[in-house]
């Protein structure tokens, strides 16, 4: 890529809109019938007028994260889980870009919960990356768009995927170093349905892709930080496993648009028990062990330094000493819970199958293997 081409670059069909912008979206919305019925569901207490003055009224994207987006967040958590804890977030610094690499469990609330807790914590919120699959409708892209989400364009011919990886990696790396403004990206394409977290190589092929110096200097300046995200209990595991059986059942099944819906309203409104975010440190000196390697390499052992923070800071709850104990047939952890840990597990665990017909062994499994996989890899990780 040509030096002038990071500045020709156009990314208005990729960023969040600006302060300038949102009067006429909120305009758009607000005619569009789908958005007022979500409105009604998601505000009941309000009349639609009522929500439509506040929209009308607001003169920034920070106001309106402040003033409709964290207050309806703040409800979901009260109502949904036992609380949400941090750790790790003291080490960083609120004037300083990160690029926030996480495991992805929700598809709305991983981003959601994170940018609740920076704004507790006097950060500024992320910018959060979303793939187009899930921009179903064009109010869709809007309402996101106002959130401060930025779209990753998914399977393009190869041409236009280069082109389009190109100015998605410019764009991630000029919020961060030029506009010092922080990003949430997952660690792969679509949520990990079986637990087992691993960042893509494609994903940090394609950060680097903007970069001009060694792979260290491209890296570092980013400021990579891991984040560990742990539900106790998450509300769509019981799709994931029907989805493994659908795969299983036909190896060329896909989710479909309104699967996806299905997807993001278990995820909001299902019970989430307690849930934890870990924040690792900043990825700067390991970079340098990686110098002198075939870039393959330096992409995989990066991928590794990320997965390695990921594993060794997710934080457990007895149903995943349990489920590993269960799927790998041992009593290893039994000092981590008790026998009523495990009876409210495995009650928990039949309520949610009990709303799916299918092969029930195989989906047992497939949730226990979901539940287990963070124990396995974090005593993985520890013997390296």
């Amino acid at each position: 890529m040509d030096s002038n081409m990071a500045t020709e670059l156009n990314f208005d069909s990729i960023r969040p809109y600006k302060d300038e912008e949102i009067h006429e979206v909120f305009e758009r919305l607000t005619n569009e019938a789908s958005f007022v019925e979500l409105i009604k569901f998601l505000y009941p207490n309000f009349s639609t007028e009522q929500f439509v003055g506040k929209l009308l009224s607001i003169k920034s994207v920070r106001e309106f994260q402040s003033e409709v987006i964290y207050p309806y967040v703040k409800e979901i958590l009260r109502t949904t889980t036992k609380g949400v804890t941090h750790t790790g977030l003291d080490n960083l610094d609120p004037n300083e870009h990160y690029l926030f690499i996480s495991n992805h469990r929700d598809i709305v609330l991983d981003s959601a919960i994170l940018n609740t807790i920076l704004v507790e914590q006097k950060f500024d919120t992320t910018e959060i990356a979303i793939g187009d699959n899930l921009l179903i409708y064009p109010w869709i892209t809007d309402l996101v768009k106002l959130n401060k989400t930025f779209i990753v364009n998914r399977n393009l011919p190869v041409r236009q995927m280069m082109e389009s990886s190109i100015r998605l990696s410019t764009y991630i790396r000029q919020t961060l170093t030029d506009r010092n403004q922080s990003i949430w990206i997952a660690q792969r394409e679509g949520r990990s349905k079986d637990g087992d977290d691993r960042t893509q190589v494609s994903l940090l092929k394609m950060i680097n892709m903007s970069g001009k110096e060694d792979f260290a200097s491209n890296f570092g300046k980013l400021n990579i930080v891991p984040v560990s995200i742990s539900y106790e209990y998450d509300p769509c595991d019981y799709l994931k496993a029907m989805e493994f059986q659908m795969k299983r059942d036909n190896p060329d099944y896909k989710k479909s648009e309104a699967d996806d819906l299905k997807h993001m309203g278990s995820g909001i409104r299902g019970r989430k028990g307690r849930v934890h975010f870990a924040f690792g440190t900043p990825i700067k000196e390991e970079l340098s062990t990686l110098e002198g390697l075939p870039k393959n390499d330096q992409l995989q052992g990066l991928a590794e330094i990320i997965d390695q923070q990921i594993h060794n800071n997710y934080k457990f709850f007895p149903g995943n000493f349990i489920a590993d104990d269960l799927f790998t047939n041992h009593t290893r952890h039994t000092k981590k819970y008790t026998e009523e840990d495990k009876s409210i597990f495995l009650a928990y665990l039949d309520e949610h199958l009990s709303r799916i017909d299918g092969d029930r062994d195989f989906l047992h499994n497939a949730l226990l293997e979901m539940y287990g996989n963070p124990v396995k890899n974090f005593y993985t990780s520890d013997e390296k």
